[in-house]
C-alpha cells in the first residue's frame, strides 16, 4: 500500500474561523446548496482505483475564538489524509518539523498536528477503512 516514510494521500478537510457560525452555515446552505449540519458538511467520494472504498472531505466553519487552530494565528486549517501516520511523523520530526499534537485515536482514524514553516497548523488524518468508519455507517 504505501510508502515506508508515510505520505499525504488527499485532502481530508478545510476548517476556517467565522464570526457567526450559524449565519455562515445558512449562507452556504441557502445560496450554494451545501447540505450543512451543526459542524459543517461532508463531501463523499470514491477512491480512485477502488470504487468500493468511500472517502470524504470535511468542510467546517469554527467560531472565531476557537482554540482548535492554536498555536497558529491563521484563520484556517487544512486537514490532509495520510497513510502510515507513525512513519510520517517520525520522518517529519527527523526533518525538524514541529509536531504539536498526537497521534490521537478517534473512531474515524488517527490524528496528529504539525506546524508548517509559516506557522500554519496542519491536521494529519490516517482514516480507518471506510467499512469501519462510524460516520459512513448507515
Amino acid at each position: 500500500m504505501g510508502d515506508d516514510k508515510g505520505r499525504v494521500t488527499g485532502l481530508g478537510g478545510i476548517f476556517f474561523k467565522t464570526g457567526d457560525k450559524a449565519e455562515t452555515l445558512a449562507w452556504y446552505r441557502d445560496r450554494l446548496g451545501v447540505q450543512t449540519t451543526d459542524f459543517g458538511s461532508v463531501f463523499l467520494w470514491r477512491e480512485h482505483g477502488d470504487a468500493d472504498e468511500t472517502g470524504y472531505t470535511v468542510w467546517s466553519p469554527f467560531a472565531a475564538d476557537t482554540e482548535y487552530f492554536a498555536p497558529s494565528d491563521a484563520p484556517f486549517m487544512v486537514n490532509f489524509r495520510v497513510e502510515n501516520l507513525d512513519a510520517l511523523l517520525t520522518s517529519l520530526r527527523a526533518e525538524g518539523v514541529r509536531v504539536v499534537g498526537g497521534p490521537v485515536d478517534e473512531p474515524n482514524g488517527r490524528f496528529a498536528w504539525i506546524v508548517d514553516p509559516e506557522g500554519r497548523k496542519i491536521e494529519l488524518w490516517e482514516p480507518v477503512p471506510s467499512k469501519d468508519d462510524p460516520y459512513l455507517a448507515g
